[in-house]
């Protein structure tokens, strides 16, 4: 299935009328700014999806902070946004598909097929001259019926034992991952045994994804091989969706930790490593790894 669709690509299917559900997940975190910003300018006919309150249940320490909806609340979300079964969909953002990502993911994980991410987002398309209107669309509510599972998981458990079968990547910026600074979740660093990969490193200067050749070297560099393994956390599960369509680009599939690092790092019984480098656990010793908290309660930063 393909990932990406083009500016023009997308304007060619909207010209020739073939139906085509736009959703704008216009969502930074730390700002609330997304839906005036949809108010002021967005592709024609996109609907404004609210990420934390349409893409995410309410937070909790055990589930994380974006933990996912139930898949009957999904689908009553998807049917305000105007989707029929059948429809194709393309999400997009104006933060390089950072949050599209999350209803990319969510789809996909329904069993919707026909869904894309419009490569360089809201950008691209108004750098190729194409028009954008402004206020609220409120479309006729669809009738998709959605599913669950159409995407692989982890838990919090299979994350503790991950690095033993395959490659655990971290989607965060690197000095969350080495933990020079947390500014949201209750510890720093970074579950032990994950490699660092920052979901910036997945995008040309333009915003839109490198090709598939380049993500493929880098995500070989950072030992993903054709026959690994491959899980994939963030913050709390929406990152790490643009780090999962990076590497279906790529030509791999990997599976998510919904409730990433904000759900690991609020059970203190988790150890957390600090550091660049990946825990390597022929090292370990019964005092612990070093650089890494086991006690219970322990905290690592702040």
């Amino acid at each position: 299935m393909a990932t990406l669709i083009s500016a023009s690509e997308l304007r060619g299917r909207l010209e020739a009328g073939r139906r085509t559900v736009l959703l704008d997940v216009r969502w930074v975190l730390g700002r609330t700014d997304g839906h005036s910003e949809y108010l002021a300018g967005h592709l024609p006919g996109a609907v404004f999806v609210d990420l934390p309150g349409e893409l995410a249940d309410h937070a909790q320490p055990r589930r994380g902070r974006h933990p996912l909806p139930s898949p009957e609340l999904f689908q009553e979300s998807a049917r305000r946004w105007g989707i029929d079964d059948g429809d194709t969909i393309v999400a997009y953002d104006n933060s390089g598909s950072m949050a599209a990502a999350r209803v990319w993911w969510m789809l996909r994980n329904a069993g919707v097929d026909s869904v894309f991410l419009l490569d360089g987002g809201l950008a691209a398309w108004r750098s190729s001259g194409y028009p954008v209107e402004a206020g609220e669309v409120n479309p006729a509510a669809g009738k998709v019926t959605l599913g669950a599972g159409g995407m692989s998981t982890i838990d919090e458990q299979e994350a503790a034992q991950w690095h033993d079968r395959g490659v655990l990547l971290d989607a965060r910026a690197g000095e969350r991952y080495r933990g020079e600074v947390e500014p949201i979740d209750p510890r720093a660093g970074h579950i032990p045994g994950a490699v660092s990969a920052p979901t910036t490193g997945n995008l040309a200067a333009d915003g839109t994804f490198l090709p598939a050749e380049e993500l493929r070297r880098r995500f070989e560099a950072l030992g993903v091989e054709e026959s690994s393994t491959i899980a994939v956390y963030c913050g709390s599960g929406v990152t790490a969706s643009h780090e999962i369509a990076a590497l279906e680009i790529a030509g791999y599939q990997a599976a998510l930790f919904p409730g990433s690092f904000s759900q690991w790092s609020n059970n203190p019984d988790n150890p957390v490593a600090m550091g660049a480098e990946p825990f390597d656990h022929s090292t370990e010793d019964a005092g612990g790894p070093s650089g890494t908290s086991t006690a219970a309660g322990s905290s690592v930063g702040s």
